[in-house]
């Protein structure tokens, strides 16, 4: 609103698929106008501990960063820690917030794991990875090798400088295959589980746990795959949208939509209906319709794509999504 100051700045970065922000520059701009930057990094509590990885977001000036140390360290899941730097942001105030917010009775496994999570990192800070990052550059010289494999670097993106280097993304396009449909093969038959799976691509995770007997699998297992479907066309495979609609519209706000008196139509009949439920496909788990959502075309094209790919339709109340679940108004 033209004359308002912005209470702060929220930036993702890294993004899942380890590309980075350049938040040193961010920060600068909003430290020029006194507004703090605040960044979810939870795939990036590892940043910053060697000097093969981009720094950190407090490292590059942010005020506040939210990283799930789970993700990549070796806290257990749900574990996860806020950092505050600075003096935009009132740490007193960033209390009280939590306060509630959190739960008075804490797991303290969860944060026992986080205390061994801090000194295991603590003990060799800039060496600790030097092993993940090893294997990360041999599985990616191993990988470029493969026949009909693409993969994913900083060379794709000119405005982004940085990319975290335990993240490989694979790519099938040239072999007319869906990431869903490589994901299958991997796992059924090699046991490799990917951390994300798109419509064309796997990202696969390296961190302080991979072996080498590790990376030797995901090579194999993708020479297989590469072997198996090579007589396949080279032409991409049909592909949904990237995933940001411009044409989102709410005819109700949540709440309301939850509490509506709802009837289920054909997925042909509900175009232009208000959603009554929420649809997520997993992976990456974002919500592409939720209540209250006017049904447009992009997202309804999008969901079927991606559910004729192979992907889980997680919310709706018909997985198959042969119908919707409407607000009945």
């Amino acid at each position: 609103v033209t004359g308002q100051k912005p209470g702060a700045v929220f930036i993702t970065s890294p993004t899942y698929h380890g590309i980075c922000s350049n938040l040193t520059a961010i920060s600068r701009v909003c430290h020029s106008f006194g507004v703090p930057l605040i960044v979810d990094e939870a795939h990036g509590a590892h940043l910053g501990f060697h000097p093969e990885m981009p720094s950190s977001a407090l490292q590059q000036g942010a005020d506040l960063a939210v990283q799930s140390t789970h993700k990549v360290l070796c806290s257990l899941t749900q574990s996860s820690m806020l950092h505050v730097s600075g003096d935009l942001v009132d740490r007193d105030r960033v209390s009280q917030c939590l306060q509630t917010l959190e739960s008075s009775s804490p797991s303290y496994l969860l944060l026992a794991s986080l205390d061994a999570a801090t000194a295991q990192i603590g003990e060799n800070p800039l060496t600790v990875f030097n092993s993940a990052l090893f294997l990360a550059g041999e599985a990616k010289r191993l990988i470029k090798r493969i026949p009909g494999i693409t993969m994913l670097d900083s060379s794709s993106f000119v405005n982004f400088r940085d990319i975290d280097p335990l993240r490989l993304t694979v790519g099938f396009w040239q072999l007319g295959l869906s990431g869903f449909e490589a994901d299958d093969y991997l796992d059924r038959n090699h046991g490799i589980v990917a951390e994300l799976v798109g419509t064309s691509s796997l990202t696969l995770a390296i961190n302080l746990g991979t072996q080498m007997v590790d990376v030797q699998r995901l090579v194999s297992g993708l020479e297989a795959l590469s072997a198996a479907h090579s007589s396949r066309i080279l032409a991409k495979p049909e592909r949904a949208a990237c995933g940001i609609f411009t044409e989102v519209n709410m005819s109700m706000n949540p709440r309301d939509a939850f509490f509506a008196n709802k009837q289920r139509v054909g997925i042909g009949e509900s175009l232009g209906k208000v959603c009554g439920e929420l649809i997520c496909p997993y992976p990456p788990g974002i919500p592409v319709l939720i209540p209250g959502e006017t049904i447009s075309k992009t997202a309804l094209d999008y969901l079927l794509v991606v559910k004729r790919n192979g992907a889980v339709i997680t919310g709706a109340s018909d997985p198959s999504l042969s119908s919707i679940v409407i607000c009945d108004l």
